[in-house]
């Protein structure tokens, strides 16, 4: 005998809908909102921010050479973080970029403040149970939760899900690593309060060794590693790369002391707090995050490890000598899963070169092509010049379908483009390219975003903040 919940089948609709509340999605829902359309986003997790919650500077949002690459809805969050003293703004790490520091605290409220202003409609603990499709057309969603089964209709569907879930589910083609079979491992971040930050630069100044420095020609130079070092202790701000190859991490894995990773990374989170954010943990063996068992059976291990790397700095780092453990990331961070496979496919050579598509451009990314692996290694590939590199419209249309468009880490691309594409940065840029699509779609009725010129998606987005060209 079936239960009343699965009896019966609620309906609700919409003009655009988003899934996934991730940075891209949270871009994505506010842009359309903005432009104008009834705009839901249908989150899994109890908060809405995914990874702009986790306390992970937010990459990509400037290039090496601390210009901004991305804006518009990103900049209303970090106004936002402003007006509660929660930005930190622009920090350098003189290895390979500039990012963005805020308290994740604060994010959490700037990320409501934003979506609530352009009036999009919220559902989290909700997911996405199937897709009603047909001929390339996505009529509708059903979103499981405590209200049961919903299917929701819209003009538009937004796949910022991380995992191309629901552009998987309607047909899309996709990709899963490459030929080696490899995923990149998982991780978890966490907070550390109370900690010096003139003592824990010092330290670094004094161990140029163990510290990761200067691996661009841009931000190298001619200067050595204690120069840069000279440039990080004047910034002020606690943001330091230990590398595995070092002697203070080095030696550390050797001991036994912490598990083997390719680095232990600083970055500030809240000055009123002397609070920073360690990077430090991972899972390797090819976990794959679109399996809920796999990712649910690393995170005891993983909170393992973040006590372990709480206990290894509180010990053996200065200015950690009063630390305060302050907390973990919501959830376990995941980089690597599905590529959707799309009208253009984003490639290592794209990103390297700092490849400029005027024609085609609707967003920008600056992070290096980095790829996590198991054990100690990473792969570190910077731009040219310290430059930026364009995304294409293409990136963002899945082949075989035509009212649903992707942003965020499931982009058309090669595994080496998503390695960059993937940070939070060019996620929101993403976002706020595909909603404001959606929304100029849906002002024309036309339900395939290739039939939009992309020269006036280009205008719009300029209009609104977005930076598409004027940077290098």
């Amino acid at each position: 005998m079936e239960t009343k919940m699965a009896q019966k089948l609620n309906h609700a609709r919409y003009d655009v809908v988003v899934l996934g509340g991730g940075a891209a999605g949270v871009a994505a829902a506010a842009a359309a909102a903005k432009n104008g359309r009834k705009t839901l986003i249908v989150e899994a997790n109890p908060m809405l921010g995914g990874e702009l919650l986790s306390g992970m500077s937010l990459d990509g949002v400037l290039n090496a050479r601390g210009e901004y690459v991305v804006g518009g809805i990103s900049d209303e969050l970090f106004e936002e973080c402003r007006r509660m003293n929660g930005f930190i703004g622009p920090v350098h790490d003189y290895r390979l970029i500039c990012y963005v520091c805020v308290d994740p605290e604060i994010m959490k409220i700037a990320v409501m403040r934003v979506l609530e202003r352009y009036g999009v409609t919220c559902w989290v603990n909700s997911f996405a149970e199937d897709v009603v499709a047909r001929d390339g057309v996505v009529t509708g969603m059903i979103v499981v939760n405590k209200n049961g089964r919903t299917l929701v209709t819209a003009d538009h569907f937004l796949d910022c899900s991380g995992d191309g879930d629901l552009a998987v589910q309607a047909g899309a083609p996709f990709e899963m690593s490459d030929a080696s079979g490899d995923l990149q491992p998982v991780s978890l971040m966490f907070r550390v309060g109370n900690v010096d930050s003139a003592t824990l630069l010092r330290f670094a100044r004094e161990n140029p060794a163990s510290m990761a420095l200067g691996e661009s020609d841009y931000i190298r130079g001619d200067r050595t590693d204690e120069q840069l070092l000279d440039l990080l202790v004047e910034q002020g701000q606690p943001s330091l790369f230990f590398k595995s190859e070092g002697p203070f991490l080095g030696d550390a894995i050797r001991r036994g002391d912490l598990a083997p990773t390719a680095l232990i990374m600083i970055q500030p989170t809240s000055e009123a707090r002397k609070e920073v954010c360690v990077n430090a943990t991972r899972v390797g063996g090819n976990i794959d995050g679109t399996d809920t068992a796999a990712v649910s059976a690393t995170v005891g291990t993983l909170m393992e490890q973040v006590w372990q790397t709480f206990g290894f700095v509180k010990r053996h780092l200065p200015g950690f000598e009063n630390a305060v453990f302050a907390g973990m990331a919501p959830r376990v961070g995941v980089r690597e899963t599905r590529r959707v496979m799309g009208d253009y496919l984003l490639t290592k050579e794209d990103v390297v070169s700092g490849r400029k598509q005027p024609d085609s451009v609707i967003a920008k990314g600056a992070q290096h092509v980095d790829i996590h692996q198991s054990g100690t290694t990473q792969i570190r590939i910077p731009i040219a010049n310290g430059g930026s590199y364009d995304i294409p419209f293409g990136c963002l249309l899945p082949r075989g379908l035509k009212n649903v468009m992707v942003a965020g880490r499931c982009l058309s691309a090669t595994r080496e483009g998503m390695g960059t594409a993937r940070t939070m940065g060019p996620c929101m840029a993403m976002g706020q390219a595909v909603g404001t699509a959606a929304a100029m779609c849906a002002e024309r009725g036309e339900p395939d975003p290739r039939k939009l010129p992309v020269t006036e998606l280009q205008a719009r987005l300029r209009a609104q903040g977005a930076v598409i060209d004027g940077v290098y």
